[in-house]
Parts: C-alpha cells; structure tokens; sequence
C-alpha cells in the first residue's frame, strides 16, 4: 500500500480481534509515530502500552474513576467502562507531555504534536494491515487515571488507541468532499471606521 492510498483508505474499525501487532510490526508502527511534526524537538509524547491482564487493570482503573466521578451513574454504565480496554487485544496510551511553560513552544503544539503521533499510529496499522479505533471518554481527562498511567496532572491523554485485527468491516462514514473546507484567502479585508 503507497503511502496516499494509506491516508485516503484508514478508517476506524467498528471491532477488533487479535492478533495484535506483534513485536516488530509494533516497533514500525511507533516508529511511524516518532516522525510527528514536532516543533523544538521536544518529543511531547509518551506511547503507554496496555496488554494481556493489564487491560483488565486498566478497565478496574476505569470504572472506579467513573464511579467516584458520578456515584449515581448506572450500573451498566460502570461495567461498560470496565469493559473498555478489552475492545482490541493492545491499547496504545497516547500522552501529551507537554510543558506548558516552556519559553518557546506553544503547549497547544505540543498537545498537537501528540496528536500527529496517534494518527501516525493508526495510519502505520493501516499500512501494516491492522485495524485500530481512537478514543478518549471521561477517563481521559480523569486525573485519577492519568495517575495510574504514571502521567502528571499536568499531561494530556490525546488518545486510547485500540489495535488489532479487524473483525468486520470497517466504520461506514460519510464524508463530505474536501473541497467543502477548503477557501482561498486572497487579501485581509479592511473595515472602513464610521
């Protein structure tokens, strides 16, 4: 697969089985994710790798958080939670580490360099022919989480990467041409004082 047809084909999958990617193919794929633009040469990202038993660790994490988060919330909502991590057979923990005081680089460049390493993630499992779903959810932004993912308060989770074999087809998603978002600036428009 070049590389166009890699961007125009990547979609999410709607399940995920194992085999995930293996050793060598996981190291190509964060490889791909280390080539992110990355302003400063900061590397603003951390890659947490969460697989076997520790997805279900993961999940307990989860769910307790959603539980102290809102007490009141449902039963099969908690044990949706639980469930989470056990999607695809490795769950890729995208951070952004940014610092939001560094003297040159926005932190809004940095969390988005973090970003461009997920969908470097996603787009390397593609080409690799793995499927792969980006989430987030509550959780990504649950402190208690981001503590047990050893990130400080101050981190980011841009991404729950899941990674596997494609069960099924892939998400059907309408998208609408790109010339949609597309505009030409041609000169600043100046406004006329009253």
């Amino acid at each position: 697969m070049d590389g166009l047809e890699t961007l125009t084909t990547r979609a999410s999958a709607m399940a995920l089985t194992g085999p995930a990617p293996g050793d060598a193919d996981l190291d190509r794929i964060l490889a791909a994710a280390a080539r992110a633009p990355d302003h400063g040469k900061l590397r603003p990202w951390k890659f947490i790798l969460v697989r076997g038993a520790a997805r279900d660790r993961l999940g307990e994490i989860m769910a307790d958080a959603l539980t102290a988060r809102d007490p009141d919330a449902p039963r099969q909502m908690v044990e949706a939670e639980r469930g989470k991590p056990l999607r695809a057979p490795l769950v890729v923990v995208v951070a952004s580490t940014a610092d939001p005081e560094h003297p040159k680089i926005p932190e809004i460049e940095q969390v988005l360099s973090a970003g461009c390493a997920a969908l470097g993630i996603m787009l390397a499992a593609h080409a690799l022919g793995y499927g792969a779903m980006w989430k987030t959810g509550g959780a990504a932004y649950d402190g208690a989480v981001k503590s047990a993912l050893g990130l400080a308060p101050q981190h980011h989770i841009v991404a729950f990467l899941y990674l596997g074999t494609r069960s099924g087809p892939a998400a059907e998603i309408r998208r609408p041409h790109h010339s949609q978002f597309v505009v030409e600036w041609q000169q600043a428009t100046m406004f006329a004082e009253a």
